[in-house]
């Protein structure tokens, strides 16, 4: 009696856990075999947390948060819905974190996720993923992870002591990686074992030559479309030179009236009138220092002010741009800055101290959408060279590329990409770590 007493007390509570378990969203469209848990996953299925997700060789499913964001599972794939709260009250308590345990997935943030970015992780069986505000595609087996970017970014870190899988919100440190939708070509994967994410370029990588996309997959908000004559480029700062790349031209009409005679104008010798000087832009770069440090008083300068963006950090410095900038960046052709100011800082076992950044380098190839730069820091007897290269993405962002010695976060500015300006950190020199913060023109 007592055993049928325990059954019944033992199903009765798994029932009101089923019942109060969170609902995360609800099947939107599914295609050959696909599950929710146990069953087929059918049209409205509804998904809460702690359901597993999977899919079969022909299977697709597209799960619509409570959030209005996605999550797509494409054929051979598993995902789990750890935890999905939205908090709408207080946005700063909403928690989400999904799991791809194989396969191909797709996620798209939802409205609470945009809101509560610290507080998003999306976990494989090798790494840890977070968000910028973001469209991304994730491959994973036991060994290997893969993810690409559709629109905006992510953070992604191998698991370490730094970075567990039970842990909340995206792994930051040392070991992270950031990947931005402007960085055409590119993606991050982590191995087994490894804690921080190489930086790819090789499309037949991509989760997308994996497992392709429907047709009728969420359109990314960066996708390009295509026309006959050219691609046509939504990025904003670019869009004006597609669109006039790609209007077709249309031929005058025929006629069998000979051509008209035109006199040219009369060719001015000597114009009385100087040329009127271009104006340079006015600064759109700006980067501060929120810690005094090495005997320097705490610089915030803008950071934080409500006309520019979210300031990117890479302690102690960080470095942010003007909202509005009229950026609009060359498409091809090369360009060389000129170190305008600067700030470093030189730390060993000893301590920190000032430095002075005697000369440097910033190179930009618009067409390769590359960079590379050199800084000759000093303080007293000590020099460090410091070396670095990377990607320029479709928004005028500066990142460190592959191989480059040298951690790299910075900006394009000006209405011709005249102003260039980054923070760093490079302890390539043994012993030695130098970091700081500098501003260049051309």
């Amino acid at each position: 009696m007592l055993k049928k007493l325990a059954l019944a007390v033992g199903l009765m509570w798994s029932l009101v856990d089923m019942a109060y378990a969170a609902e995360a969203g609800r099947v939107v469209f599914t295609a050959g075999q696909a599950q929710v848990g146990r069953h087929a996953a059918t049209l409205n299925t509804a998904v809460g947390e702690g359901d597993e997700l999977s899919t079969g060789g022909d299977g697709y499913i597209y799960m619509k948060t409570v959030d209005n964001g996605f999550l797509i599972l494409r054929p051979n794939s598993t995902a789990r819905v750890v935890t999905y709260s939205i908090d709408k009250a207080d946005p700063s308590k909403t928690q989400v974190k999904l799991e791809l345990l194989r396969g191909v997935a797709r996620a798209i943030s939802g409205q609470g996720v945009k809101q509560a970015r610290q507080n998003f992780r999306f976990n494989t069986p090798v790494a840890a993923i977070g968000v910028r505000g973001t469209d991304f595609t994730v491959y994973t087996d036991q060994q290997t992870t893969r993810v690409t970017v559709l629109s905006g970014g992510v953070v992604m870190s191998g698991f370490g002591a730094n970075c567990t899988a039970a842990g909340t919100g995206p792994c930051e440190g040392r070991s992270a990686r950031e990947l931005f939708a402007g960085q055409a070509g590119l993606l991050l994967q982590v191995e087994r074992g490894t804690s921080v994410p190489q930086l790819l370029q090789n499309p037949a990588l991509a989760p997308d030559q994996t497992e392709k996309p429907r047709s009728d997959e969420p359109a990314a908000k960066q996708a390009l479309s295509a026309t006959p004559a050219a691609q046509v480029n939504l990025d904003p700062q670019r869009s004006e030179q597609s669109l006039n790349s790609a209007r077709p031209v249309t031929p005058p009409p025929a006629s069998n009236e000979p051509p008209p005679v035109v006199t040219p104008p009369p060719v001015v010798i000597n114009d009385p009138t100087p040329p009127k000087p271009t104006q340079p832009s006015p600064p759109e770069i700006f980067w501060g220092r929120w810690q005094a440090l090495a005997g320097l008083p705490a610089q915030p300068g803008r950071i934080g002010d409500a006309d520019v963006e979210i300031a990117t950090y890479y302690a102690p410095y960080a470095i942010t741009r003007v909202k509005n900038t009229e950026l609009v960046l060359p498409r091809d052709g090369t360009a060389a800055f000129k170190l305008m100011s600067g700030e470093a800082i030189m730390s060993n076992s000893i301590g920190d101290r000032p430095a002075n950044i005697q000369s440097g380098q910033l190179n930009m190839d618009f067409s390769k959408r590359t960079f590379s730069t050199s800084l000759d820091v000093r303080a007293g007897n000590d020099r460090a060279d410091v070396i670095g290269n990377g990607v320029i993405t479709d928004k005028g962002m500066l990142y460190e590329g592959i191989g480059s010695p040298t951690i790299i976060r910075g900006y394009l500015g000006g209405s011709n990409a005249e102003q260039a300006g980054y923070i760093f950190k490079n302890s390539a020199t043994p012993g030695i770590t130098v970091s700081g913060a500098t501003l260049w023109g051309r």
